[in-house]
């Protein structure tokens, strides 16, 4: 069977949040057309889901500027703008997504000591989500991913799925997703292909 896995497709990483992706909104129409006619058996979505304070934003570290180097459970941490805080609008799914269609959705980001980029488990991989043990249960035979950023929580989410995930095909529909800076994506591209990533598009998946 194939799923459709949604990452953070969220107010707060599109065009007006509070860590937007440029084009980030782009997303959205390539989420419900392979919703509406990719075939899939279950469709799955990640949330980012962060208490205000967490630890892994800038304001939480006195002195430090968002988009620079930090650490945080003595391992060095990206320090972002608060975003996606749990009960705000910059943290609800975008407006146009079809959410009726969403079977699934699994909250990330919740414990303040530690970030998860991963829609699986936390960037410690000490915690799993729990969202590998429903896919199991559906019986997924393939995944395709799109969302939100492809140079962080995409590639997270995509290379644990291939690990926490055997014998699934994990596929990333590109145009179904946007990232932070031009570089990241091309060395989190490399990395997924090198893992054994297929990277398709949306006819391609429609199609399949």
């Amino acid at each position: 069977m194939k799923a459709l896995l949604l990452v953070d497709i969220q107010n707060g990483f599109c065009p007006g949040g509070n860590l937007a992706v440029a084009d980030g909104d782009a997303v959205v129409p390539v989420a419900n057309a392979l919703i509406e006619t990719g075939g899939y058996g279950v469709v799955a979505a990640s949330q980012d889901w962060h208490p205000e304070g967490h630890g892994s934003f800038a304001s939480a570290h006195p002195g430090m500027a968002p988009f620079t180097m930090g650490e945080l459970s003595g391992k060095p941490q990206m320090m972002w703008p608060d975003h996606c805080v749990q009960d705000t609008a910059d943290a609800a799914f975008h407006p146009d997504l079809n959410l009726a269609a969403i079977d699934f959705v699994q909250r990330k980001g919740e414990n303040p000591k530690i970030d998860s980029y991963s829609a699986f488990r936390d960037n410690d991989h000490d915690a799993v989500t729990g969202l590998d043990a429903y896919l199991k249960q559906q019986g997924v035979t393939t995944l395709d991913i799109v969302g939100l950023a492809l140079d962080f929580c995409v590639k997270f989410t995509a290379l644990d799925a291939l690990e926490m995930l055997p014998g699934v095909t994990v596929r990333l529909i590109l145009d179904g997703c946007r990232g932070i800076s031009e570089e990241g994506v091309e060395q989190a591209l490399a990395e997924m292909r090198d893992a054994g990533v297929a990277i398709i598009d949306l006819k391609t998946a429609i199609g399949s």
